[in-house]
């Protein structure tokens, strides 16, 4: 069956609010874990992962940093408008827009637009540093709005103007505040490059004592960025995926984890820690397949798309891979900077990753499906053990270790 003939109905289940896990455990490394391979289910913590990542395998990581995303602006009447921003507009990449000085245009959505007259221009004053951010309405796109965000002092970047002044874009599930306590634990210890409105949930249980014990076991970890975006918790709402417009995101990957990755294809084992490390490695292999396929004229041809991998040839991992390597040392690119809007859903084929390190995800959502897609029809034996044994879900939830069917490579 081709994804876009999957019903989201058969992919949903009963969350009671009260296994939502609206505040994190006190030590990151305490959450449970389940682990599953080949329809077998244990139980451990986190803290004790490496014991169950096979030696010598690679673990690839999300070091995108959550932003300060909610700006709340007064209007001259001094009632409150909240922005959340989204994402740069006009096709300028993440990295690049943070770095802007004075004044940038965001994607955005806008709580209370309708109180929002267009020429209307809003501000929000900020002591230390002292800057005024003001906001003005460009345009009005598919439901978010492009907005014109300008600050006087020449000194701060975007980036700068958020850390002080915005607020921990929480999930809208957790039905709360952001507390000054998220500040930290809605963020991962190793995070580094700004640009996501949503942590990348896997790696929160992650601490240097793990890392370290990994290190000792010949684990090889590497990093990449995928700056998450709020389409990660829009529902599916559609019957059918065909209908339904997934969300593109920023990737940025170096060459040196393309070629690592490439020299660990068939030799060890591939571990994803999170969806979006998933999608990332994934999207590799897809632009890898354009390049070596010809099905990339230039370098802007290379952005993956929603159906690509159903709808493009498909080639071996190491003939993408280095077909990626070979079109990075040619044009004398250190890193790839791109988008991608991959769907991984039931019917993909994964190309590069053995393992995922997972939360577990809303009912009817796209990550949902993806967890369907690697585990298989397991999926629901997953979820059903998971909420008959006290798993905490969602973001500040506990998680899993899912290994690839053998099936799933083939």
């Amino acid at each position: 069956m081709h994804p876009k003939e999957l019903r989201i109905e058969n992919y949903t289940y009963t969350l009671p609010d009260d296994r939502v896990a609206h505040y994190p455990l006190g030590e990151r490394d305490a959450s449970k874990l389940l682990i599953y391979r080949d329809g077998e289910i244990r139980e451990d913590v986190y803290r004790n992962i490496p014991a169950h990542i096979p030696a010598g395998s690679l673990m690839v990581f999300n070091q995108t940093r959550v932003v300060n995303a909610r700006l709340l602006f007064r209007k001259p009447s001094g009632s409150t408008i909240e922005v959340f921003c989204l994402a740069p507009a006009g096709g300028i990449d993440v990295h690049t827009a943070m770095l802007q000085k004075s004044g940038v245009q965001w994607e955005c959505l806008v709580g209370g637009a309708g109180k929002w007259k267009h020429g209307m221009v809003l501000s929000l004053l900020h002591e230390l540093p002292a800057f005024t951010l003001t906001a003005c309405i460009v345009s009005r796109n598919s439901g978010a709005f492009i907005l014109s965000l300008e600050w006087d002092n020449s000194e701060l970047t975007f980036a700068d103007v958020l850390h002080h002044a915005g607020k921990v874009p929480l999930p809208p599930y957790l039905n709360r505040e952001a507390a000054p306590a998220d500040e930290l634990t809605y963020q991962t210890t190793f995070a580094r490059d700004e640009g996501s409105v949503a942590a990348p949930t896997a790696g929160l249980h992650f601490t240097p004592d793990i890392f370290e014990t990994l290190s000792e076991k010949e684990i090889t970890t590497s990093f990449v960025t995928l700056h998450v975006g709020a389409g990660t918790f829009r529902p599916v709402k559609s019957a059918t995926m065909a209908e339904h417009d997934m969300h593109a995101e920023w990737m940025e990957v170096s060459r040196e984890t393309v070629e690592l990755l490439l020299a660990s294809i068939g030799k060890r084992e591939i571990i994803a820690v999170g969806t979006t490390s998933l999608r990332t490695v994934e999207s590799l292999y897809w632009i890898g397949s354009k390049l070596a396929t010809g099905n990339a004229v230039n370098w802007q041809d290379v952005a993956v798309t929603q159906w690509d991998p159903y709808e493009l040839p498909a080639v071996d991992a190491a003939e993408a891979l280095g077909a990626l390597v070979q079109h990075m040392h040619a044009h004398e690119l250190p890193k790839l900077v791109t988008r991608t809007q991959v769907l991984i859903a039931p019917g993909y084929r994964f190309a590069l990753a053995d393992g995922l390190v997972t939360n577990f995800h809303q009912p009817r959502s796209t990550l949902l499906l993806l967890v369907a897609a690697f585990a298989g029809p397991g999926w629901r034996q997953i979820y059903d053990y998971a909420l008959e044994h006290d798993f905490r879900f969602l973001s500040y939830g506990d998680g899993s270790l899912l290994f690839l069917p053998a099936a799933g490579n083939q």
